[in-house]
């Protein structure tokens, strides 16, 4: 699997997000506007918005300071969206056992996000980013009808 993505591209879009409890809000509709300039797009909309939204939170919760920003980038081709977040920290994520996810749900309070990106993704994984930081990479098939 490519780090930078899908070789044959249909779309690109990268943008910065403020820290900020409505970044993955606005990831989700970055998202979904980028999508909806594609032929089917829709196909990768809710697998896309749910790792998105669970990449951005922990990019938030786990990866910045005040001040600092998150980058997103997808990009999408016929077969699969590829997402990336980049923040500050070289805080490599954690995916939780599934078993202690659910026997302790209660008491599990990281790493069952990265649980359902892990589950819902064909592939993801973490390098260095340019400069200071991390780039969390997931690759997402279309969703099945």
């Amino acid at each position: 699997m490519n780090i930078d993505g899908p070789e044959e591209l249909i779309a690109s879009d990268s943008c910065w997000l403020p820290r900020s409890n409505r970044s993955p809000g606005k990831a989700r509709r970055f998202l979904a506007g980028l999508l909806s300039t594609v032929k089917e797009g829709e196909r990768f909309l809710d697998k896309g918005e749910l790792v998105l939204s669970e990449l951005v939170t922990n990019a938030l919760a786990h990866g910045t300071r005040p001040g600092q920003l998150i980058w997103i980038g997808l990009k999408v081709d016929h077969e699969q969206l590829w997402i990336a977040v980049e923040d500050p920290s070289a805080a490599v994520p954690v995916v939780c056992d599934a078993a202690a996810s659910t026997s302790f749900a209660s008491e599990v309070e990281s790493g069952r996000g990265m649980l359902l990106v892990e589950q819902l993704s064909l592939a993801w994984g973490c390098g260095p980013r340019e400069g200071v930081g991390k780039r969390v990479w997931v690759l997402v098939g279309a969703d099945q009808n």
